[in-house]
């Protein structure tokens, strides 16, 4: 009978963790689907017609499309500056939109300031190697944010000094991948191997 138990659950744990991703995704679906279809209602709510709702989301796509080419290809436009002018000289919103245009900043490929490589340091004991990304340097100093798994955006900034740190091969999309997928997606055997104990 306990044998019989044991089997069910495993293969129980085995079909829960199957279905993990699964709910995820779905979880990631359904809440951008509700924030499009509240913004939907918002802006129906103000129009009171279809055609002119669909008619906004079209030009406010045309807009952000044309946002991103300009970024792209010229820099930051004029109204985004004056924005990040004035927001500048508000107290307190200023230091949380500039913390999070660094952060998103630091994912995104169009900032090349930010140094977008991955790095091994022991943490949080010697011996324990852990994959970090590179958010800023001083000198000989790295700042480092060692996320965790599986969810890389939950994590510590810690300074290291340059020689605590063993540059890897990964790119930050691979390094992520290793992360959320608790170490099943890694193909850098070699450069494992290669580690101190």
């Amino acid at each position: 009978m306990s044998a019989l138990i044991k089997k069910l659950f495993n293969y129980f744990l085995i079909g829960v963790l199957a279905v993990i991703p699964i709910v995820l995704i779905l979880q990631i679906i359904m809440f951008v689907k509700a924030l499009v279809s509240d913004l939907f209602l918002l802006v129906y709510g103000y129009s009171v017609s279809y055609l002119y709702t669909l008619l906004i989301f079209l030009v406010s796509f045309i807009i952000l499309v044309s946002i991103g080419r300009q970024i792209a290809k010229q820099g930051r436009p004029w109204f985004i500056a004056v924005f990040e002018h004035v927001i500048e000289r508000i107290p307190f919103l200023n230091t949380v939109y500039r913390v999070i245009k660094k952060v998103v900043n630091m994912f995104s490929s169009h900032d090349k300031a930010i140094a977008k490589e991955v790095v091994y340091v022991e943490y949080p004991k010697e011996g324990a190697w852990v994959p970090s990304y590179v958010t800023n340097r001083f000198e000989d100093k790295y700042v480092l944010f060692v996320p965790t798994s599986p969810n890389p955006t939950s994590g510590f900034t810690i300074i290291v000094d340059k020689s605590k740190i063993i540059k890897s091969t990964m790119n930050i999309e691979e390094a992520t991948s290793f992360i959320v997928s608790v170490g099943v997606d890694f193909d850098k055997g070699t450069e494992v191997g290669q580690l101190p104990s």
